[in-house]
């Protein structure tokens, strides 16, 4: 796996783990375009599931240009991230996986986000959906806010 995602989970093939796998891999490798490569045209994030500082009206960021734009002001103001997945289950087209995601940001300040991820793939193992499970709460407070 790449250097940035410790996989202790289930690593049985499946259409949709091997591509959140992929995910991981290619935003630990800052690789912005083959991260957008992985997703089908009308795609949607939701990251985190409903209203947030990211998506105020809750809706996801639907497509390809916006989900550039998630990457911009999400991934992209990082200095990197690092992906630890300890439980993966996969039924039909979609897989959920648990774990924590670091976000390491200027200035050595970091983010340690506890989460369940879905990633749902079409036929030809494009992704359809990313949602990600987390509470800004929880955040604010193991960070004091």
């Amino acid at each position: 796996m790449a250097e940035g995602v410790h996989w202790k989970a289930t690593e049985k093939a499946h259409p949709a783990r091997d591509a959140a796998r992929r995910s991981c891999a290619l935003v630990a490798a800052r690789d912005k375009q083959g991260w957008l490569d992985l997703f089908a045209e009308d795609a949607i994030i939701e990251d985190p599931v409903g209203p947030s500082p990211f998506d105020p009206e809750g809706k996801g960021h639907k497509g390809k240009t916006a989900i550039a734009e998630f990457w911009d002001k999400t991934i992209g103001i990082t200095e990197s991230m690092e992906f630890e997945f300890t439980e993966s289950f996969a039924a039909g087209n979609e897989v959920a996986n648990i774990g924590t995601i670091t976000n390491y940001f200027p200035g050595g300040h970091s983010i340690a986000v506890e989460l369940v991820s879905t990633y749902k793939v079409d036929d030809s193992g494009k992704l359809l959906s990313l949602r990600a499970f987390w509470e800004l709460e929880r955040l604010a407070e193991q960070y004091g806010g």
